[in-house]
């Protein structure tokens, strides 16, 4: 059987399509603000032998990391019809904990299944010692309920025993089933419209199209690397501190274009750390694969194809590929953002007219829980804050959005207030944060908040000791800074810290800059 042209755009539409009405779904059933006000997930389908097909505009993140996962389920799980596998462990495709994937396979007559499908989704508490899960932690074991693939859905019925034993190691059970229930019907949704599209066209023209995009990605992909000039480039960054004690961490990789592949090697990076800023594999390859779709300006499916000419090269043991249990929950949010700095970095040499500087380089994690005195129930607020992105050669960075492996949007301040105890008494772009350019890197943002409750609250950030660097003379942007203020008393704090505040105190977080490019031309002479 031939492919046809036209017959290949219409399935890259169709696949594309059943990813992103699970997303509507997911988006719109989910019970917490940062499912259905952030967006915090990510929708994906995939082949029999669990390689992603295509996967929805949702979180980069995400990209190299489910299909790890769905190809743990599979490997683990006798998936029938009707079933569902949950799991979250970084150690089997996971990223951390909070992120919590549900694959459902796709039957249609055959013996084994057709496809795949499967979501990921973050989720505010999945216990742990500090409430929303984001902990100053030296242990994966303290940072939330570890789930290895086990099936919480049996022939459409969900597991009530495994349910439960979860949401009683929660803190707040009752918006973690609603979520729960929204991935369900998220899987529901895109195993309907994949069995849809077979009994249209026959699962053997389905397949062939399902197998023509990925080596249509990979072709295309190959091309944009084609274009990189052959060589060896260098770059090294640095993560500001472990929380516990440990600074200037380094991350660094040597980049080997040789024609259409690329080689990434990241054997000059320090050995893990006992704080959670620890990253698996799969995010690793993750930021990896974001950085090489980012340089194809063709519109291609993100799917197994692109991987192909890429060759991702680690030392186990290393920050970039810890063993177990390290601590990992600032791994995915974190720790991938320096990865992508590093990649562009030594990119940058290759291609000065098309990488920008850094951008803010963090997602300026804050975590917020106590028990809320409006209702008398606990609650968990988390959420991510945007910040500046790095100038280009032609035009300004952005200001106050997120970047690189963050996709999400903001919390409105009228959800943020009517479903948590706050009141956000500022918020508002962080002016001149941006580093000075030819192009001036964008500005971040300014996030403060009044608790109405006694709350414990933890933030993980980056980038508040050094800066997002600077490209080609361009100035690096301004770090960020927290604080908190106790009766009305500032105080400064880490750029990862823990504390129970009181009813009345105030978090600020400002968020860093982008690094500015190129040589700032003269003034003119009046």
């Amino acid at each position: 059987m031939s492919v046809n042209p036209v017959l290949m755009q219409v399935f890259k539409n169709r696949f594309a399509a059943i990813a992103e009405e699970m997303g509507v779904t997911l988006n719109r059933t989910a019970f917490s603000p940062n499912i259905k006000e952030r967006r915090d997930f990510s929708c994906a389908i995939f082949d029999q032998a669990g390689d992603m097909i295509a996967q929805a505009a949702h979180i980069p993140v995400h990209l190299g990391s489910m299909p790890l996962s769905v190809k743990a389920a599979i490997d683990s799980c006798d998936m029938q019809d009707g079933d569902m596998i949950m799991l979250n462990n970084p150690f089997q495709g996971g990223t951390h904990l909070p992120d919590i994937t549900l694959v459902a396979p796709v039957y249609t007559g055959e013996a084994k299944p057709s496809f795949y499908v499967a979501n990921r989704a973050h989720h505010s508490d999945v216990g742990g010692m500090t409430a929303g899960s984001m902990p100053l932690s030296t242990s994966i074991y303290q940072e939330g309920v570890i789930i290895p693939p086990l099936k919480i859905v049996a022939n459409g019925e969900v597991d009530r025993n495994l349910m439960d034993f979860f949401l009683t190691n929660v803190r707040t059970p009752l918006e973690r089933e609603g979520d729960f229930s929204a991935q369900i019907m998220a899987n529901l949704t895109g195993a309907q419209r994949s069995r849809e599209l077979i009994e249209k066209y026959g699962i053997a023209m389905v397949n062939l199209y399902a197998s023509s995009l990925n080596d249509y990605s990979e072709k295309v992909t190959r091309s944009a690397i084609a274009m990189i000039p052959d060589g060896e480039y260098e770059f090294e960054d640095f993560m500001d501190s472990d929380g516990v004690g440990q600074e200037k961490i380094k991350i660094a990789v040597r980049l080997e274009i040789v024609g259409d592949e690329a080689l990434l090697h990241f054997a000059g990076c320090d050995a893990q750390v006992r704080g959670s800023i620890n990253a698996v594999y799969a995010i690793t390859l993750s930021a990896v694969l974001y950085v090489f779709r980012s340089l194809v300006e063709e519109d291609i499916p993100t799917n197994a194809g692109c991987l192909r000419p890429l060759k991702v090269v680690t030392h186990k043991g290393s920050l970039i590929d810890a063993n177990f249990p390290a601590a990992v929950a600032g791994g995915n949010v974190e720790t991938s953002q320096r990865i992508v700095d590093v990649v562009l970095g030594a990119l940058a040499k290759a291609l000065p007219e098309i990488v920008p500087a850094a951008g803010q380089g963090t997602m300026n994690n804050t975590t917020i829980g106590g028990m809320d005195e409006r209702t008398g129930r606990p609650f968990t607020y988390y959420e991510t804050l945007a910040g500046g992105v790095g100038g280009t050669a032609r035009n300004h960075g952005e200001s106050a959005v997120h970047s690189h492996m963050t996709n999400t949007l903001n919390t409105p301040i009228e959800a943020l207030e009517y479903s948590y105890p706050f009141q956000v008494t500022e918020y508002s772009i962080r002016k001149n944060s941006g580093g000075k350019g030819r192009f001036n890197g964008g500005d971040g943002l300014v996030r403060e908040i009044r608790l109405l409750s006694d709350a414990e609250v933890t933030v993980l950030s980056e980038r508040r000791m050094l800066p997002p660097y600077g490209l080609f003379g361009g100035k690096p942007g301004k770090v960020g800074n927290n604080l908190i203020y106790r009766d009305s008393k500032k105080q400064q704090m880490a750029g990862k810290f823990s504390e129970q505040l009181n009813k009345g105190d105030v978090v600020r977080i400002e968020t860093p800059g982008g690094g500015g490019y190129g040589t700032t031309p003269p003034a003119k002479k009046k």
